[in-house]
């Protein structure tokens, strides 16, 4: 199957990609640069700068999106203002990375170090109330978060460990029960962003492999996506029936002229329908509640740090 390109190579580090009928269409960050960028019908892009860094996003019921910048998260109103909620962490080494919605309106985002370093990222899960809670530790790249048709199991890449994991989910526990889905090749690619079909296929992009593949429920690989670009970063549906595949590229650390159509945005008729987005639920409150560990381990950021800048 092949693909066909949406975009020239407009972004350094595309990723993220997102379908609303509420914003208009899709959106999509090109993560390094702090943009969100937006797909107009006439095929023309805007850019709105958030940060040093905008690391993922989803739409909030109320209007505008929730955002998971450089240490945190940021809200954006219906009218475009965008409010920075307190910074999680003071190491600069360390950046959101990826992330969703679950079933029940809370927005999860996991981090990485920008170095790589095994270990040093956490999952996070941003709750309608305003409160910030640790979900995962010991991560190193946490990319790839999708729930299934009926909201019971989610999708989750770790990238270097080369497997999808999927937990069992429910409102009061949360994620629990972590196994492996698949496990992909080194020689195929990086596991990055997913999505997730009506059929509850799981499509992965392969970073460094040049490729989406689709996994059937059971595991089963079924269906190829190839690319011309090396570094492919998430994927999404989207369009007027949801059957439209978009996926980001990135150009991330390549040489001018090298890959020349990485950073391209590209779409493909797949053939099945995929999923409504799933929308944050809540307002910050007023008053910064701290963030809970739900870890098991005690809380390394129960009094968060001042917010620089």
């Amino acid at each position: 199957m092949r693909p066909e390109q949406v975009t020239d190579p407009i972004a350094y580090h595309g990723e993220g990609p997102v379908w609303s009928p509420r914003w208009g269409g899709l959106r999509w960050v090109d993560m390094l640069a702090g943009d969100i960028l937006a797909l107009a019908d006439d095929g023309t892009v805007s850019r709105q700068r958030v940060g040093e860094v905008a690391a993922a996003l989803r739409p909030r019921r109320q209007g505008g999106a929730v955002i998971a910048v450089e240490r945190g998260f940021a809200l954006e109103d219906a009218d475009g203002t965008v409010t920075r909620l307190p910074e999680l962490w003071a190491d600069h080494g360390v950046r959101m990375n990826e992330g969703g919605c679950d079933p029940d309106g809370r927005f999860y985002c996991g981090s990485m170090a920008y170095d790589k370093r095994p270990g040093a990222a956490t999952l996070y899960r941003l709750d309608p109330d305003g409160s910030a809670v640790v979900v995962l530790t010991g991560v190193s790249v946490s990319n790839g978060l999708e729930w299934s048709p009926d909201g019971a199991h989610v999708y989750y890449n770790d990238t270097p460990t080369q497997r999808i994991a999927v937990f069992d989910y429910a409102p009061e526990s949360g994620l629990t029960g972590q196994r492996t889905f698949v496990t992909i090749p080194a020689d195929a690619g990086r596991p990055d962003g997913l999505t997730v079909d009506t059929q509850g296929g799981v499509w992965v992009a392969l970073n460094q492999g040049g490729a989406v593949r689709r996994y059937s429920p059971r595991g089963v690989m079924d269906e190829v996506i190839e690319l011309p670009v090396g570094k492919v970063t998430a994927c999404t549906f989207g369009g007027p029936r949801l059957d439209e595949l978009f996926i980001t590229t990135s150009r991330e650390n390549l040489e001018p002229g090298e890959d020349p159509l990485a950073g391209s945005l590209f779409r493909a008729r797949v053939g099945v329908a995929g999923l409504p987005v799933r929308e944050f639920a809540g307002r910050a409150r007023a008053g910064w509640q701290g963030t809970r560990d739900l870890t098991g381990t005690t809380s390394a950021f129960d009094q968060l740090p001042p917010r620089s800048g």
